[in-house]
């Protein structure tokens, strides 16, 4: 059962009214809007090319009759879907939710994509060294199951 729920966005500016944006590269669940359940994974997201940048919040509100895909872990459905778009290959989904490969983890699949390491060696490798998770919305009947509730500044504390 899909439940409403709060979902963050990071960036270099708030973002009130969210849209899909052609990239120079292919994300993991390829071009969308991003967004996920942990405030502090917003923040990585904002400050990761400067050490300030701000949080979207938004409140979600599933839509059953969207094509909706989820990943509830790191499974090889999920690789093989994440090689995939970031290879180029689209697909059918309105929204995708599952697990997001860190950098580190980033760093292996590029590996598996580009043939250096095999699928058992991305397996013995890929640990997460903190909770992730990741929501993207692919079409605009997606962007309509979220609510502009507020954004904020922040600053890397490192």
């Amino acid at each position: 059962m899909l439940n409403k729920r709060i979902l963050y966005h990071g960036g270099q500016e708030i973002v009130e009214f969210p849209e899909i944006r052609i990239q120079k590269y292919n994300n993991e669940f390829y071009f969308g809007f991003y967004g996920t359940i942990y405030p502090e994974q917003a923040k990585r997201w904002a400050t990761r090319f400067g050490g300030t940048g701000y949080v979207s919040e938004y409140l979600y509100i599933p839509n059953k009759k969207l094509n909706i895909k989820i990943f509830s872990e790191m499974t090889e459905e999920w690789l093989d879907f994440i090689v995939a778009c970031r290879v180029g290959r689209s697909h059918d989904y309105d929204i995708v939710e599952g697990p997001m490969a860190d950098d580190k983890i980033f760093n292996y699949v590029q590996n598996f994509v580009d043939g250096k390491i095999s699928r058992e060696a991305f397996w013995n490798l890929a640990k997460f060294e903190k909770p992730t998770h990741q929501i993207s919305f692919h079409t605009a009947k997606a962007l309509t199951t979220l609510k502009y509730l507020k954004g904020s500044g922040v600053r890397d504390e490192e």
